[in-house]
């Protein structure tokens, strides 16, 4: 029979290679490279220029990740009533007024660290809404079965963005110092906006369309039951929880660090953050072939395993070239893991979940992950105040270690293909895809 192969006319016009998925990519690339920019920027500006504390630099990394443990779970719930594009737009143009705040109070002398708390604790207020937008945009651009090429390509993109980004960002420090490089960031966010302003309407309705509208707080409870009930999904969910609280610890302290006890500067900074990025490039390209080799409950395992490896060199590294460059190497192979785990778990999530709980399940798992990093990020300054940075570093690689014995206990470990993806509400016939093996109960969306 020939149904069971559409491959080469899927491919041909698949929404994955038409211009929707094209302008999305090449919008949200633009907004990454100016993001990469602000990570060098920030810390090199509160650090070097305004000489923050570790607590300080800790309490910055808070801030910017407290709104999402406030408005994820909100997030969602307003992603699946509107147009996504719109959304994209809006926060975009917003993301650009906020980041000019920098170099605004820089010119009239009174950038200071609460210039920097106020700017990343709105922009973060505006990020968390975007990315939900962004994330549950995916599933309507491309077909279900090319959702992971897809992830695969979104990611690629990215850690080419970062990657450039980071290195742009270097050369824009060292040259008309950190605060004018935001002016970049905000460059960046409007190319952005213009590209998401051109996404075609998505072939199909946007999740929210055509159902009755209930309260906001009805449908928040929904995504986190869905959550809770779907075993792969809340195993998932879990593990990545507690890798939000690893990176959360490290994350905060991670450019203080380097700023300061390892003494590399902003070029440093820059040569481990790009290397780290092209990590991510060279992760987020395999990833599929290495999940059609060995399966994604085998490839999650291993990714989740590598990041917490590749955070031992940062324990043992001294000032100097050779540390730098085997903290680069480190940050490569962690990025590289993580890209192919985040867009390996990504993509079972999205398969197994049902259309129109898209938005408000991606935000469940952002409000757990993202929204535990701002508490982990105060923890860890804390304890690199009292007992220094390098422990605190130690305490959250060892962290790490613990999403891995939740995978290993986990059915996720045993998939050994894709789950079959959800079907639409009230279509009960199975859609196409990998089928699932016999021991995965997550498999389907309503166990």
């Amino acid at each position: 029979m020939t149904l069971p192969r559409p491959r080469p006319s899927v491919r041909k016009t698949a929404p994955l290679l038409g211009p929707g998925f094209r302008l999305y990519l090449g919008g949200e690339s633009a907004g990454l490279v100016g993001t990469s920019v602000h990570l060098v920027a920030l810390p090199t500006l509160a650090v070097l220029e305004l000489d923050a504390t570790a607590g300080q630099a800790a309490l910055l990394a808070s801030l910017a990740h407290l709104p999402t443990f406030l408005l994820a779970l909100p997030a969602g719930g307003i992603v699946d009533r509107y147009a996504k594009r719109v959304l994209l737009v809006g926060t975009d143009l917003a993301g650009a007024v906020v980041v000019t705040v920098v170099p605004m109070a820089a010119l009239a002398g009174a950038l200071s660290m609460s210039v920097l708390y106020a700017v990343a604790l709105v922009l973060g207020a505006v990020t968390v809404l975007h990315q939900a937008a962004a994330i549950a945009i995916v599933p309507q651009l491309v077909e279900p079965a090319l959702l992971h090429r897809a992830n695969a390509r979104v990611g690629a993109a990215f850690g080419a963005a970062d990657t450039a980004g980071t290195y742009v960002g270097t050369a824009v420090v060292a040259a008309v110092g950190a605060a004018k490089a935001f002016w970049l960031d905000a460059l960046s966010y409007l190319v952005s906006a213009c590209c998401a302003s051109r996404i075609p309407e998505p072939g199909q309705p946007a999740a929210g369309e055509g159902r009755p509208r209930r309260r906001l707080a009805g449908e928040i409870w929904e995504g986190l039951a869905y959550t809770a009930r779907t075993p792969l999904v809340r195993d998932l969910v879990f593990a990545l929880t507690l890798t939000g609280v690893g990176v959360g610890v490290t994350g905060a302290l991670f450019a203080y660090y380097l700023l300061t006890a390892l003494e590399a500067g902003p070029t440093g900074l820059g040569i481990v953050m790009g290397v780290s990025g092209a990590g991510a490039l060279a992760g987020a390209l395999a990833a599929p072939r290495i999940v059609a080799r060995f399966g994604p409950g085998p490839t999650l395992l291993a990714g989740f395993a590598a990041c917490p490896v590749a955070g031992l060199p940062l324990l043992f590294a001294r000032p100097g070239p050779v540390w730098l460059a085997a903290l680069a190497a480190a940050g490569g192979l962690q990025l590289a893991a993580a890209a192919v785990a985040g867009t390996t778990q990504r993509s079972v999530r999205q398969q197994i979940c049902p259309p129109h709980l898209q938005a408000r399940a991606q935000q469940t798992s952002t409000w757990l992950v993202s929204g535990s990093k701002p508490f982990a990020a105060l923890a860890g300054g804390a304890v690199a105040t009292a007992f220094g940075a390098r422990t605190a570093l130690a305490v959250g690689t060892l962290v790490l270690v613990l999403p891995v014995i939740v995978l290993w206990r986990s059915p996720v470990s045993r998939l050994t293909a894709m789950p079959v993806p959800a079907p639409p509400p009230g279509d009960s016939a199975p859609a196409r895809g990998a089928r699932p093996p016999a021991d995965a109960p997550g498999a389907r969306p309503h166990p």
